[in-house]
């Protein structure tokens, strides 16, 4: 993949399996930072929006966004491959050369591809940036080499651990790519180790925040009742039940406790059931999916937040959930799983301590964290997590270092396909 001219304006386009989605707030930050630093960015969706809900944060974003057809008839496939050749330069060539992997494809992101490749020509797009190492980067993948335009990835966890992830096609993405982007160091020790890379283009680049969006406070004096609050999609890898079988020994143990639980997903009626069966109607509520302001509102009411984070039976963990940065931005000091790059942020040594690291699936790990929290001044803690936040989690410096990425050389022959080092 050649790089674009240097004398020609920049401009990028971020592809996404589905734009705006609620789940995805760090996207839409990334976004509003590399425009913050003056950047040409087109966005482009292969799936429209079925959420209803939308973070106001959106409304700042200034970028375009353009909707990918879905051709399910011949018809369609044909025009969409007659539009190609009328707009892409050498596109019979391309095509021709590319075919053998469009056969391989599901012909649905085959045709996407096909149709991106037309729309990276017509808007003049010089480098294409997708977000999670399936779907979006499949497509993007092929638009590229038909658009002859340099394209990147940045790699989150699922796209990464799920057990359907196919590895030899991940492997083939990133020796086709310009670079690799992916949110922690222990991914990136994940797909060296997969993949057998021989050069740096993997580049670990933590997920940003907007600091001035998550003011910090000293945590506030806790009263007769501990408030516990954790966030995320109600599934599997989230580990709740295990907080709330903790939280049922430490309301037997006799320590007063409300806890709030954001969030959605397939997981909540087992959640009720659990709720019921540990008598913690009382103590436990589910509030369902809450936006970006709402969860600072339950940062500020909380005195701790819990990421109980698991493996899931299908391979599924989390990242680094951005949650979690966003509780230790505020103030809110945080107890979380060993789970992938977790232990990244919350830290202890040198005298120095940002929150309070479990093993996860440990009911008693999580009872004893919890209960160290309701005896324990907390406040140094809560500084010492502020301050790794602003040193290595502002996104500002991320969409600085994103930039820089796609500024510099490709790296050729970056995987190593005998696997031996």
């Amino acid at each position: 993949m050649l790089l674009s001219d240097p004398s020609e304006p920049s401009r990028t386009a971020y592809v996404m399996k589905m734009y705006p989605r609620f789940s995805e707030t760090f996207i839409v930050t990334e976004i509003l930072a590399r425009e913050a630093q003056g950047e040409d960015l087109r966005l482009f969706s292969l799936r429209p929006p079925v959420d209803p809900r939308f973070h106001p944060e959106l409304a700042r974003v200034q970028a375009n966004v353009t909707y990918l057809p879905k051709p399910l008839k011949i018809l369609e496939a044909w025009t969409v491959l007659r539009e190609g050749f009328a707009t892409v330069p050498r596109f019979g060539d391309r095509f021709a050369r590319i075919l053998p992997d469009l056969l391989a494809m599901d012909p649905i992101e085959a045709h996407q591809g096909v149709g991106l490749a037309t729309e990276f020509i017509s808007q003049g797009i010089t480098h294409a940036h997708a977000h999670f190492g399936s779907m979006a980067t499949r497509t993007t993948a092929i638009a590229a080499e038909l658009a002859g335009i340099p394209f990147s990835f940045t790699a989150h966890a699922k796209d990464l651990f799920h057990e359907e992830v196919d590895e030899a096609v991940l492997v083939d993405l990133i020796r086709r790519s310009h670079h690799v982007v992916t949110v922690s160091n222990f991914n990136r020790r994940f797909i060296n180790g997969m993949t057998g890379i021989k050069k740096t283009s993997v580049h670990r680049v933590y997920n940003g925040l907007e600091l001035n969006r998550f003011p910090y406070e000293d945590p506030a004096p806790r009263g007769g009742v501990l408030r516990i609050c954790a966030v995320g999609r109600l599934v599997e890898k989230k580990g709740f039940p295990h907080l709330l079988a903790a939280v049922a020994q430490l309301k037997a143990d006799g320590i007063a406790l409300e806890v709030r639980i954001a969030g959605g997903g397939p997981q909540q009626e087992t959640l009720l059931e659990q709720i019921r069966e540990l008598d913690l109607m009382n103590d436990v509520a589910l509030l369902g999916p809450r936006t970006q302001g709402e969860i600072v509102a339950l940062l500020r009411w909380a005195d701790v937040f819990v990421a109980p984070c698991v493996i899931a039976q299908d391979g599924n963990m989390d990242g680094l959930p951005t949650v979690l940065l966003e509780a230790m931005a505020t103030g809110v000091p945080c107890i979380a799983s060993d789970v992938t790059g977790i232990s990244e942020v919350l830290r202890a040594g040198d005298g120095v301590r940002t929150g309070i690291l479990t093993r996860a699936g440990s009911t008693t790990d999580l009872v004893e964290a919890l209960a160290y929290c309701a005896s324990t001044d907390m406040t140094d803690i809560a500084r010492a997590a502020r301050r790794l936040i602003e040193s290595s989690f502002d996104s500002v410096e991320q969409a600085r270092r994103l930039c820089e990425l796609q500024n510099e050389p490709r790296i050729p022959d970056a995987v190593n396909t005998s696997r031996s080092s």
